[in-house]
């Protein structure tokens, strides 16, 4: 089974945007997901604080800045 992250940060207007396709398509379809802070981590602020939100599938780098959902429901059909 898949599963879905997704990173932002507080007070971020597109992470809220991806937060809705995100729990939208994972609650549908039944994908468990997480939501992570890159300020949870050095390492997560330095390598996408310009790409947030950012989703990745099963810890791979799926889509940046916006979710496109008929994307991601295919990527999760997989």
């Amino acid at each position: 089974m898949h599963r879905i992250t997704l990173l932002g940060k507080p007070g971020c207007h597109l992470c809220a945007d991806a937060r809705e396709v995100v729990a939208r398509v994972a609650g549908e379809l039944g994908v468990p997901w997480e939501e992570v802070s890159i300020d949870s981590s050095a390492e997560l602020t330095e390598k996408y604080w310009e790409m947030i939100p950012v989703t990745l599938i099963d810890g791979v780098q799926h889509d940046f800045w916006r979710v496109d959902e008929s994307r991601l429901r295919a990527a999760l059909s997989d």
